[in-house]
């Protein structure tokens, strides 16, 4: 009777294991569908960097002009989870990313996986650059290599159990890790400005990710019923702010004054920016005037809703 009952808990462990391990496999890219290696533009990747905030994680905080290209990691991300420590993602060969193909590169930024076949964190919003159009990662791709390589690689991330397991972040992403769609319908009568800006701040910008609560406690995906109506600070002072045209948010501010904020950092109260948005607003001021333009339509476009992220 031991014996038998032993038995069954040593196959049910076996079979809990083992469809551990199946749900939480890696779901790399078809490279088939990846335009060929060499075929990205760092002209135009540049633009895709600036949008995408690189060096806003990537490089040291204090980093000015030149300074900001050193993409060797910068400082630590401290949250209720732990600490994140951003890779070093300079083209050095081997410790940064000089090595990796472009259909490494593509894989991290759009399926949340290193080259090694590791799951990253999603504290690297991958769950945003899916939504990025393939020719757009060979174009920041193209970009990243033009840099200095930077030698020296951060300290591994810091994580309580159970989110120090790694493979968890399978399951996380069977949830959370959506499709290239829009996060919203802007239905048929959206400007093709408003599209344009929908792409930037729902792909490459990222914005929903520190501008929209989410559920399990901060661990699980993006309430997208409560899209860009604020959120807790991850890194816990403060609130991230209302960005959508309600009352709590920034319904009072026309497209212009919205435009000029994210290329001066001066709101239409005479007020600045400030904390993490510093870096984020002098990342769009080095994008052309039609993105920012495009941003403020989108913004303005959103539905509003009063309270949603209270």
């Amino acid at each position: 009777m031991l014996k038998r009952i032993l038995t069954t808990v040593l196959v049910g462990v076996a079979v809990g294991v083992g469809g551990f391990y199946l749900l939480t496999m890696p779901d790399p890219l078809d490279a088939a569908t990846l335009p060929p290696e060499q075929s990205g533009d760092a002209v135009r990747g540049e633009r895709m960097f600036w949008a995408g905030g690189c060096a806003s994680c990537h490089a040291p905080s204090k980093a000015e002009a030149a300074a900001k290209l050193e993409l060797g990691g910068g400082d630590p991300l401290k949250t209720d989870f732990g600490t994140f420590h951003a890779p070093n993602i300079s083209p050095h060969p081997t410790d940064g990313i000089g090595s990796w193909s472009l259909v490494d590169f593509a894989n991290a930024m759009q399926r949340g996986v290193d080259r090694q076949g590791e799951h990253l964190y999603p504290a690297f919003p991958y769950s945003s650059y899916v939504k990025m159009k393939p020719d757009d990662v060979a174009d920041l791709w193209a970009f990243l290599k033009t840099l200095p390589p930077v030698a020296g690689r951060p300290p591994p991330s810091d994580l309580a159990f159970p989110f120090n397991i790694r493979r968890g972040i399978g399951l996380w992403k069977r949830f959370f890790l959506d499709d290239a769609a829009p996060v919203l319908d802007l239905g048929e009568n959206a400007s093709d400005a408003a599209r344009a800006g929908q792409y930037l701040v729902e792909g490459p910008g990222h914005c929903g990710q520190c501008h929209t609560p989410r559920g399990l406690g901060g661990a699980g995906g993006l309430d997208t019923d409560a899209w860009l109506t604020g959120a807790p600070n991850p890194e816990g002072k403060g609130r991230i702010p209302d960005i959508t045209p309600s009352k709590d948010g920034i319904g009072s501010w026309s497209a212009s004054d919205i435009v000029y904020y994210l290329e001066s950092g001066f709101t239409p109260d005479f007020d600045s920016v400030g904390g993490a948005m510093v870096a984020v607003q002098e990342n769009i001021a080095r994008l052309p005037a039609t993105d920012r333009e495009a941003i403020a339509a989108y913004l303005k476009a959103l539905p509003a809703v009063e309270g949603a992220g209270k």
